[in-house]
C-alpha cells in the first residue's frame, strides 16, 4: 500500500499479511492472517467476506484500532 492511501485512512497500525484461513458462519466469519509480526485473527461479517471475495491466499491489510490496551504480569 503507498504511503498516499495509507494517508486516508484514520486507522494507523496497519500491517500487510496473506489469508492462512477462513472460518465460515452463517453471519460471521473468522479471517486468520499470517503477518510479518505474527499471526493475526479478525472476526467480519460473512456479506463482507462475499463482498470483498476473500479467499484463502490472499494478500490483505490488517488495520488495527484500539481503543484500550491492557496488561497482564507473565509467569508468576
Amino acid at each position: 500500500m503507498t504511503h498516499n492511501r495509507r494517508k486516508k485512512l484514520s486507522i494507523r497500525n496497519q500491517l500487510e499479511g496473506k489469508v492462512r484461513e477462513i472460518v465460515h458462519g452463517p453471519v460471521v466469519c473468522e479471517i486468520v492472517v499470517k503477518t510479518k509480526a505474527g499471526t493475526l485473527a479478525s472476526v467480519i461479517t460473512s456479506r463482507s467476506v462475499k463482498d470483498m471475495k476473500l479467499k484463502k491466499g490472499d494478500r490483505v491489510f490488517v488495520m488495527i484500532k484500539a481503543t484500550e490496551a491492557s496488561i497482564k504480569r507473565a509467569g508468576k
